[in-house]
């Protein structure tokens, strides 16, 4: 990864010294089976929309998570969003499966969606529906409203940056067992060598323009670090499926070995053998199979300043105060790092397959037998 512009690691290092509010970083005791749940779906790369219960055991747990996805309960524009969402939500489930939706359920804001998603029963089943269906809704909208702002990918990438660095900042005041951390983004050079190397991959298809790398001082601090993360950064709900990558904590296995997690593994809602049976996704062809990290891509939600919003033409309004910007995150400890920069799995090895890749491509394009004639250009 490229290390951060030096402007931009001087602005994290003033937030952490005056502007960062420490946030109470939790221990691995105090992880809820709703923590659990979201760590091993971002672990695994999963969907959220095939969840079929919630489980978030307090009213505190719900508003963290609203929190997280950048809405302001207290706010009486995003509760109106909210409500708008939902009711778009019940509308398209009346509409194309004729869904019986009981009063109670479908006159419940947000946090009572939640509640009964979390709870057991028809109620419980209906709310999950309303709320898979409002991820879509409100996904589709904050694409668009992206679209029709005047506004650059480099101010984009700002607003997440500037987002991250007084998060992580917040947690480095608390202790975070973090070592180091970087943000950064990929170069036009390195697009253009990602694009040239992999012929099934489009600009649309490049995750990692803006990536962020943290590495702990432990291995055991790693789970810690994922629960800081999608509680108060990246919620659960963020992750892009089939992006995820876990080449470094078998996720049963550790569960076991922490007698806290160990007593959540039976609650989870779906089979905890489940990753037993998966492959590790390596996401990169040129990685090396001695490449050991944890890597998630998230749709991370960013609330729009009010100086962007007032830019925004009238068809904006309706569409809310919130946008989604993918970005990278890698995550390892130390003593992996450093075996990471080592032979076949070193930075070098991969960047020397990649180019030999793109070589190949520009050379002699299809024909893998083919060697270029001695007159060729």
């Amino acid at each position: 990864m490229r290390a951060a512009p030096k402007s931009l690691m001087l602005r994290l290092s003033r937030g952490m010294d005056s502007s960062s509010q420490a946030t109470a970083f939790p221990a691995l005791a105090s992880m809820s089976l709703s923590d659990l749940e979201g760590i091993r779906l971002l672990l695994r790369g999963g969907s959220v929309i095939d969840w079929y219960r919630l489980n978030f055991e307090s009213d505190a747990e719900i508003e963290r998570f609203l929190r997280a996805q950048e809405f302001d309960p207290e706010d009486p524009a995003d509760r109106a969003r909210a409500e708008k969402v939902k009711q778009d939500a019940i509308d398209y489930l009346k509409r194309h499966f004729d869904f019986p939706i009981p009063r109670p359920v479908s006159e419940q804001d947000v946090v009572g969606l939640i509640r009964l998603a979390s709870g057991k029963g028809h109620r419980q089943l209906c709310a999950c529906a309303i709320l898979k269906v409002m991820q879509i809704v409100q996904h589709l909208e904050a694409r668009e409203l992206l679209f029709m702002l005047p506004i650059s990918d480099e101010e984009v990438f700002h607003l997440v940056e500037r987002k991250v660095y007084r998060l992580i900042g917040g947690a480095l005041a608390a202790g975070a067992p973090i070592v180091e951390f970087i943000g950064g983004r990929k170069n036009r050079d390195s697009l253009y060598t990602k694009l040239l190397s992999k012929p099934d991959v489009t600009a649309a298809q490049i995750y990692d323009k803006l990536r962020f790398r943290i590495v702990t001082r432990t291995r055991d601090d790693i789970f810690p670090v994922l629960n800081f993360l999608q509680r108060e950064i990246v919620p659960f709900n963020s992750t892009i499926p089939g992006q995820s990558t876990n080449t470094l904590i078998p996720f049963r296995r550790y569960c076991e070995e922490h007698p806290h997690l160990a007593s959540l593994l039976p609650r989870l809602q779906i089979d905890r053998h489940l990753e037993d049976a998966i492959e590790p996704n390596v996401d990169n062809v040129f990685t090396s199979r001695k490449y050991r990290v944890v890597h998630f891509v998230v749709d991370m939600p960013v609330r729009l300043p009010e100086e962007i919003l007032v830019e925004a033409p009238p068809a904006a309004w309706p569409l809310g105060r919130v946008i989604f910007v993918q970005t990278e995150f890698q995550i390892l400890d130390q003593e992996t790092d450093r075996q990471n920069q080592e032979g076949d799995a070193s930075h070098a090895a991969y960047k020397a397959r990649q180019n030999e890749a793109v070589m190949r491509r520009l050379e002699v394009g299809n024909l893998p037998h083919r060697k270029p004639d001695a007159d060729e250009d």
